[in-house]
């Protein structure tokens, strides 16, 4: 038996009723509908957006960049809105509608946005690419297209480590059909 400050290892400081509760965490069941299909799960109340859309849906599209809502990587569409979804709580969306980047195509024919991304090359690495284009998707279903400056000023959080700025900019006129 190893013994660490004074406790014996695999001793407990609490019963054994304790420390069953204190490993169970709550959980909730969640339906939303994500890319047009209904889906209800059982998670832990502290699971993210990110990890149910990841873990439990197995939808990868969307990237865990910082975890912390800083570069959006992980930019999804709640109702219709942008929203970084490391920092939202799955058990809030109950019955809302949710698209992440493998919702935006039409069968084979992809989103104009996700074509103008390939035309214009406006990514290097890849990994900001979904989240710029559903951000993208959302600046451009808000309206705040107007200008080159509008468009930078309105994905400003979205960060590509790669500097692929411009090209993203000129997708995302390309997609309106001002390029």
């Amino acid at each position: 038996m190893i013994a660490a400050g004074g406790l014996a290892a695999g001793q407990s400081l609490f019963g054994v009723e304790e420390a069953a509760a204190a490993e169970a965490a709550p959980s909730s069941r969640v339906s939303l509908t994500v890319n047009g299909r209904r889906h209800t799960v059982t998670v832990d109340n502290r699971t993210s957006l990110l990890d149910l859309l990841r873990e439990h849906l197995g939808l990868t599209g969307s990237k865990k960049g910082c975890n912390a809502g800083a570069c959006e990587a992980c930019t999804v569409l709640v109702d219709g809105h942008r929203v970084n979804s490391c920092l939202t709580l799955a058990v809030r969306l109950d019955g809302s509608e949710v698209t992440t980047v493998e919702g935006l195509a039409n069968g084979d024919q992809l989103h104009p946005l996700q074509q103008a991304f390939i035309d214009q090359d406006a990514f290097q690495c890849g990994y900001c690419t979904p989240g710029q284009i559903v951000s993208g998707v959302g600046c451009i279903q808000e309206g705040h297209t107007g200008s080159a400056d509008e468009i930078r000023e309105w994905m400003s959080g979205n960060i590509c480590r790669c500097g692929c700025y411009v090209k993203i900019v000129r997708a995302v006129e390309q997609a309106t059909g001002r390029k």
